[in-house]
Parts: structure tokens; C-alpha cells; sequence
């Protein structure tokens, strides 16, 4: 009878130790599946509030030519004109309803912001040019500089 009772203790001794052993393993699983969350919230969200001035830029780079870039006033503010080589038509970004719009039309005509595509949420847009063909945007985001290498504020 000894016997019996000395097996069932080392039994129960030997689950208890993988119990723990799993509940161990269970919390680091969880701690660092959380941490991992957090990380990418993170990033998503640094990401998401760069996109803006990221897309200007990229938008600005791309229409790098003579004379492309113009910044006019308008009833809605600021508004960048990029335009699209010589074809007469042409990207202009400007804030509407808080939102960063674009809407691509003839240059020169009249904007239609609720026919523009939105690129995302601004309570801030400001565009300047800062010394010749080079230009400060500014959004929520922060700001960035950009220098138009072919010149590319108006022709003269």
C-alpha cells in the first residue's frame, strides 16, 4: 500500500510542475504577443500620419518640370497646383470639409471639391514657398521641405 501512495504523490508532484511550467509559458505567450500588438499599432499609426505629406511629396517629385508648381488662394485656402506637363491639365491638393483633397482638372478653371478624391484627415494645410523652387508643406503631420531640382516654380 506504501508503494501506491508513494507513486500517486510523485504523480501529482510531476503535474503540478508541468502546470506551472505551462502557465509559464502561456503568460509569456500572451505578454509578448501584446507587446507585438502594441509595436505594430505603433508603427500604423506613425505611418498613417506620415502618409500625407509622403504623398505630396511624392506627387510634387513626380511632376518635377519647368514651371509645374504653383501655390494659388482660393476661397478654401491654399491650394498646390502641380501641373501635368503641358497638356493644360494638372493635380490640385487642397484642404475641403477637413479632409486633404486632390482633384485633377483643367488648370486654371474652378475647383470642384466634392467631385475631389480624398487623400486624408487634415485640420492643417499650408504651402509656401520657402526661397525659389523650394517649398514647405505643413499638415497635422508636420512639415516638410522640398526642393523642385528643373525649377519648377513659374515660369518667367
Amino acid at each position: 500500500m506504501r508503494k501506491k501512495e508513494g507513486r500517486s504523490l510523485i504523480g501529482l508532484y510531476t503535474i503540478g510542475i508541468t502546470a506551472v511550467f505551462m502557465g509559464g509559458f502561456f503568460f509569456l505567450v500572451i505578454l509578448g504577443a501584446r507587446s507585438y500588438k502594441n509595436t505594430v499599432d505603433s508603427q500604423n499609426a506613425n505611418s498613417s500620419s506620415r502618409a500625407l505629406l509622403a504623398y505630396i511629396s511624392t506627387s510634387m517629385k513626380a511632376n518635377d518640370t519647368e514651371g509645374s508648381v504653383e501655390i494659388n488662394d482660393s476661397d478654401l485656402g491654399k491650394v498646390l497646383v502641380l501641373a501635368d506637363g503641358s497638356s493644360g491639365y494638372g493635380l490640385r491638393i487642397y484642404r475641403y470639409e477637413g479632409n486633404l483633397v486632390e482633384d485633377f482638372g483643367r488648370l486654371g478653371y474652378s475647383l470642384v471639391p466634392d467631385e475631389a478624391q480624398i487623400i486624408g484627415e487634415t485640420a492643417v494645410f499650408d504651402v509656401q514657398e520657402v526661397s525659389e523652387n523650394t517649398y514647405m508643406v505643413t499638415t497635422d503631420a508636420g512639415s516638410v521641405t522640398l526642393h523642385m531640382r528643373s525649377g519648377g516654380g513659374s515660369a518667367d
